[in-house]
């Protein structure tokens, strides 16, 4: 990170070990994919002003906390509209068999190509990175928040995100992974939707999907 004073917290919910991530810059603060437990992460941010609840894409361990998370907070929930219908089924039983807390409410803000969030003196541009689901996005960190991304499910080390499960497109995610590559600085700490993160360089020489 750019700037000492920012905080990057990090939370892991939901059966399927989610990465929620809160961004803190200047006492505000950016929540990504809160997957469950909505009102514990909450609590956990009880000493910033949670500006707003973004979630990457919607499947249900990545926003089935959204509603008590806003609830608790009074934060605006943004998500891509390509995914605003999905993200409302989260509490019921998906293709895989599996449901979480609730469904996601309706979307405050709509998330789309160049779309710029701003928390404190951080800023994060939305880039549409479809495939993993249609309305996938990858939040690129700016001012102090610069040389951070929060790529949700588009992209892990070494390996992407499943394109079997409904709206997935294996074409679309080797375009969007094509176009990361080409777009996002190598120096770039990616902040994955599951597991260890990973940096843009590193992926460039180890990640068979972007060789």
């Amino acid at each position: 990170m750019a700037e000492k004073n920012d905080e990057l917290r990090q939370f892991v919910v939901t059966p399927l070990q989610t990465n929620c991530y809160a961004y803190v810059s200047a006492g505000e603060c950016l929540v990504v994919d809160p997957g469950g437990s909505g009102a514990q992460v909450a609590g956990h941010l009880a000493d910033v002003h949670v500006a707003c609840v973004a979630a990457t894409h919607g499947h249900g361990d990545h926003v089935g906390g959204v509603a008590a998370l806003v609830r608790a907070t009074g934060a605006p929930f943004a998500i891509h509209a390509a995914d605003a219908g999905l993200a409302s089924h989260a509490g019921e039983m998906s293709e895989v068999g599996r449901s979480y807390d609730e469904n996601a409410p309706a979307p405050d803000v709509l998330l789309a190509e160049g779309v710029v969030l701003r928390v404190g003196t951080a800023t994060f541009t939305v880039m549409e990175t479809p495939g993993h689901t249609p309305g996938g996005v990858v939040l690129l960190g700016g001012g102090t928040a610069e040389g951070v991304a929060f790529v949700g499910d588009t992209l892990f080390p070494g390996s992407h995100g499943r394109t079997d499960l409904a709206g997935g497109d294996e074409g679309q995610i080797m375009a969007s992974l094509h176009r990361m590559a080409l777009e996002v600085p190598p120096a770039t700490t990616l902040l994955c939707g599951h597991g260890p993160a990973t940096t843009m360089a590193r992926e460039l020489t180890q990640n068979p999907f972007l060789l």
